[in-house]
């Protein structure tokens, strides 16, 4: 998950990396449920002596599949493919199932970073997590970010020590 090891530069550390917070998955989840249980309740209720019952439970069968692949298979790859990196000189993300898009921010280039979290997200321990560059995205939010305090720390501790010349504290 993240930068593998040979796409750090010299000197740079892994300091985090993460994907999105689960609760992007809870909906995927809940489709899958309601789709495998109206699924079998279909192809259970069709007459067996039904004509057509055989071509009926493939059409059920079709359909439930493809509801899955785009309700929940889909959405699945989409979080399990982005990934989140802090390094001791930039925060990467990384997104794409078929297509890789990756986005680098030099952290001597970030200007604040500050979250935000919703009553439910401040259960969960998520939220968004916005940072102000000086680049031509400008400032950047980035939602449903797991343990959104820490990330905001370290960050924030980082960009400090890119700010001072330290690294690491260094």
């Amino acid at each position: 998950m993240g930068l593998p090891e040979h796409h750090l530069t010299e000197g740079e550390r892994l300091v985090l990396s993460f994907h999105p917070h689960w609760k992007r998955l809870i909906l995927p989840f809940l489709a899958l449920v309601l789709v495998v249980a109206a699924a079998g309740a279909a192809i259970y209720f069709i007459p067996g002596d039904y004509t057509y019952s055989g071509y009926a439970r493939i059409a059920v069968a079709v359909v439930a599949f493809v509801a899955l692949t785009l309700w929940t298979f889909i959405p699945y790859l989409r979080w399990k493919t982005t990934s989140y990196t802090l390094t001791s000189h930039r925060f990467a993300i990384s997104t794409g199932i078929l297509n890789k898009s990756d986005d680098d921010i030099p952290l001597a280039k970030v200007n604040s970073v500050s979250s935000d979290q919703r009553f439910v997200e401040r259960i969960l321990g998520c939220g968004t997590l916005r940072v102000e560059s000086a680049s031509d995205k400008g400032e950047i939010d980035y939602l449903d970010i797991p343990k959104i305090q820490l990330v905001r720390q370290e960050l924030f501790r980082l960009v400090e020590d890119a700010s001072d010349g330290t690294i690491d504290g260094k």
